[in-house]
Formats: C-alpha cells, structure tokens, sequence
C-alpha cells in the first residue's frame, strides 16, 4: 500500500467515526438561526481558520444566493486588523471573544474550530457564548481538548493526524452547506 493509499483510508475511517447525528443537529441549528434572523459565528486558528472562513462564505453566498431565506454569518476570523489590533494591544486569547461581545445575542450560534481542541482563543470564545445564551458548537478532533468540554454540541473527529482533522472538518463545513444548496430547505 502507497502513503496515498493509506492516507486515503485513514482519511476515509475518520470521517466515518463522527457522529451524523450531532451534524444533523447543527444543521437544525442552522435552519432555526436562518429563519429567526440569528447570526451564526465562525471561528479557529491556522487552517481551522481558513475552514472558519470557507465555511462562513458557503453559508452566506452558496446556501443564500437564489434563495428567500438568508443566512446571517460573519467569520470572526476574517477582521485582521482586529485580530491583530487585540493581539498587540490585548492578548491573542482574546481575539474572537472581544469581537463576539461587540455582536453577539442569545440564541445567536459560535462554530468554533479547532483540531487539538485546546486554543485558548476558541475556547473564551465558545466560554462567552454560552455564558450569553448563544448555542456554543464545537468541531474538534483528538480527543475533543478543553473545547468539547465547553460546548453545548459537540461534534468531534477521533483522529490524530491533524491533516485529516481539518480533511473532515471541511467535509462536514461542505456537508452543512451543500445540504441547503442541493435541497430545497
């Protein structure tokens, strides 16, 4: 067997070991967000953050566009000179957190991710939003990290290759959003 081939399969069993479930449940979230005029909130570092943001750009344009019924998400991680006015000034742990205080309302719902689970960015910002009655939902991988204990939905990649945390969590990102733009709820 290559490392393709390899790759490939343990690629293939990390995305069969997530809970369906607990996704079909963040898309209800979505749908009652949607229709209620809720923001949703995406969050994470490195390339949790570029899945943050593609996935913030899925709802809003792909799952949107066309459609009476909009999606209200703003990718927290796409303010850089917040990000970086914060980190200079503040801390880097704050970064997401100060943002969601300046936005956020109950029943808003935080997608924080994050493949170790231990960010402390993430965390505070997942910490806040269920502290503010906001639904605090977190894709995580490993062994969920101190973020899956903060979340109110957890949805998490039992593997340890970060590659394939973030394979998934994109899968799943694409899985949400797809399922609005090919159906028609």
């Amino acid at each position: 067997m290559t490392y393709f081939d390899s790759y490939r399969s343990s690629l293939i069993s990390a995305l069969s070991a997530v809970d369906l479930e607990k996704v079909a449940q963040l898309r209800e979230l979505l749908v009652t967000a949607r229709a209620a005029g809720r923001t949703i909130f995406t969050c994470g570092n490195g390339g949790s953050a570029s899945t943050a943001s593609h996935f913030a750009t899925d709802l809003l344009k792909g799952a949107s566009y066309g459609h009476d019924a909009k999606f209200r998400v703003i990718a927290l991680t796409d303010a850089t000179s917040t990000i970086s006015a914060y980190s200079n000034d503040v801390s880097y742990d704050v970064v997401y957190e100060e943002q969601l205080k300046n936005f956020l309302q109950p029943d808003d719902i935080v997608v924080a991710i994050s493949g170790s689970g231990n960010s402390e960015n993430v965390i505070r910002a997942l910490r806040f939003a269920a502290s503010a009655g906001a639904h605090a939902v977190a894709l995580t991988g490993r062994d969920g990290g101190k973020l899956g204990t903060v979340a109110t939905l957890h949805i998490n990649v039992p593997e340890e290759h970060m590659g394939r945390i973030e394979d998934v969590h994109l899968a799943l990102c694409h899985m949400l959003a797809f399922s609005f733009i090919d159906t028609e709820s």
